[in-house]
């Protein structure tokens, strides 16, 4: 396209574009931690029933109802013969006939907990625990987790719009107002269903920072450069899971450990005037003027010689975009086919990634060591991507990633049911391999389907995948949390099993991908279909020269 040649003057990714780079992508450390926040703020500690009172009233009523036992004893008043369990506590009343010192019969009683007693070992107090969501409540922490899955999915989609259609910076700085408010309040909630309302524009809030800053980046830096600002923004999100699994750790407290995270969010209501607007969607949009004015800032910025016409009117990309019809999308069955591949793909992927993560105060042992633990697992699964993705291609190194990681996820089943209570280690590092492995996919498809769908239609079938992937975090927490259903080590393994199984069918679906490493970024939808053919092609990236730069030289340009 011809605005890339404006990289060529200003510098694919000189000093000034690597200080917007760090603060455009800076909120991505919080939006991970709020995305992962709920493993702590809605941890369930052990406990068991401390309800006495109910028991007092019970053998009151029975000893005003003349059609039952009079004689009511209750070993000690209350202490003998109580029995407390996680959700009730049972006890037992005889009825005695006179001139016998043993009683005629014994009646057992069971009454349902109204106030419980809660381990603080690992947590002095949780969401959790201070509204009692146990027992008969407890799949409300699931509620609330999906609250914010499905306000991530409201906010990937509508501040996408809102991005697209009114620009990236106002998009921005409404996710991030919706981020400090809506996180500040939850500190001072009590009650769970505002507590879920404000979890969900948090996930609003959350998707339109990580759809926003994702766009802005890749815009930011010249074409030879957006594969690294795209893995490395995934990078960030590891630093901030990292960063939780501190702060949790030392702040044991929802309320302060909440708070704490929330507040230095504020700072970004500062990119008002130190983050400029996208070039490329003021290029977009006919700005081509005010485009030219911040591109001229970031070529001096950058030590850059920048000439005084840098774009005209005659260039502006929008006047060179084409549009396509459904019915034209859907005459390729094979095209069609493989799209419904990577969407699938897009919500296994995402399903199993926030899975593991919510998944962690079910594996046994301590909670704090096993999100440090799975957080160091996301970053490698990044890392080991990065060097490879160019040297084997795409698809073995998409494929690889997430087969091997559901296939460690499904062998949990082995330590979990038949093993001793010693090799708890094996399901935990079977835990990590798994995380490794779809970290590593996530990375990967994100680079892959960008270079997969064509020009004419790539923003919105990304739009697709992405909804797909949303799809798939609202699913993650309730599979998480089966175990509750289902109970016991059948209960959690489970969870695992599900992930491992959809990772292993979703990895051999995608055998039927084309590799798309070396191959020109597809234009139209005969292009896409025909990557079979067309092994061999180089990739090139083909620009026109818009006029102001056609007239410079080598040195103009600042090309070394």
């Amino acid at each position: 396209m011809a605005y890339d040649d404006v990289f060529k003057v200003i510098g694919s990714f000189g000093r000034y574009q690597k200080i917007l780079y760090l603060l455009q992508t800076l909120p991505v450390v919080f939006t991970a931690i709020q995305a992962c926040l709920s493993v702590f703020i809605l941890f369930a500690p052990d406990h068991r029933c401390n309800d006495t009172s109910s028991i007092l009233d019970h053998a009151h009523r029975q000893q005003s109802n003349q059609s039952l036992p009079m004689d009511i004893h209750i070993h000690s008043s209350i202490g003998e013969g109580l029995r407390y369990t996680k959700c009730e506590v049972m006890y037992h009343y005889s009825n005695s006939t006179p001139g016998r010192s043993a009683p005629s019969n014994v009646t057992v009683y069971s009454s349902e907990c109204r106030r419980w007693v809660f381990d603080t070992s690992e947590f002095d107090n949780t969401f959790v625990t201070q509204e009692n969501l146990v027992c008969r409540k407890k799949l409300h922490r699931t509620h609330a987790t999906m609250a914010f899955m499905a306000g991530f999915t409201v906010g990937s989609l509508g501040i996408g719009i809102i991005s697209d259609r009114f620009g990236r910076k106002p998009a921005f700085l409404i996710s991030a107002a919706l981020h400090i408010v809506s996180n500040t309040v939850l500190t001072w909630i009590v009650d769970f269903w505002v507590f879920s309302m404000l979890r969900f524009f948090s996930g609003v809030s959350v998707g339109g920072l990580i759809g926003t800053t994702y766009v802005m980046d890749l815009e930011l830096v010249g074409p030879s450069m957006r594969m690294l600002a795209g893995t490395v923004y995934m990078l960030f999100w590891g630093l901030g899971v990292l960063l939780l699994a501190l702060m949790a750790y030392l702040i044991r407290d929802w309320r302060w450990l909440n708070l704490v995270l929330a507040l230095p969010t504020i700072f970004f209501l500062s990119y008002y005037w130190f983050v400029p607007e996208s070039t490329r969607w003021l290029v977009v949009r006919g700005k081509t003027a005010k485009a030219a004015k911040i591109l001229r800032g970031i070529a001096i910025k950058n030590n850059r010689h920048c000439p005084e016409r840098i774009l005209t009117e005659d260039h502006n990309e929008a006047c060179s975009k084409k549009e396509v019809s459904l019915s034209a999308v859907c005459s390729s069955q094979i095209f069609l086919f493989r799209s419904f591949v990577i969407c699938l793909n897009w919500l296994v992927v995402a399903c199993v990634f926030s899975g593991l993560s919510l998944n962690v105060s079910n594996l046994g042992g301590d909670v704090y060591l096993n999100f440090f633990l799975t957080s160091i697992a996301e970053i490698i699964g990044f890392l080991l991507c990065m060097p490879l993705l160019d040297r084997v291609g795409r698809k073995p190194v998409y494929i690889v990633s997430l087969l091997s990681g559901g296939i460690a996820l499904v062998l949990t089943i082995f330590p979990i049911l038949y093993g001793q209570p010693g090799l708890h280690w094996v399901t935990v590092l079977l835990s990590l391999v798994g995380k490794v492995g779809s970290s590593a996919a996530f990375a990967t498809i994100f680079l892959y389907s960008a270079e997969f769908f064509p020009t004419i239609i790539r923003n919105s079938a990304l739009g697709v995948a992405n909804f797909s992937a949303r799809v798939g975090g609202m699913l993650a927490p309730y599979i998480v949390d089966l175990g509750l259903v289902v109970g016991g080590d059948s209960g959690r393994v489970l969870p695992m099993s599900v992930f491992g199984i959809s990772a292993v069918v979703a990895s051999l679906l995608s055998l039927i991908l084309p590799e798309t490493l070396n191959r020109r970024l597809p234009e139209t939808i005969e292009d896409t279909v025909g990557f079979d053919r067309d092994r061999k092609m180089n990739f090139e990236l083909d620009v026109s020269v818009s006029e102001p730069l056609q007239g410079l030289s080598s040195d103009d340009r600042g090309i070394t």
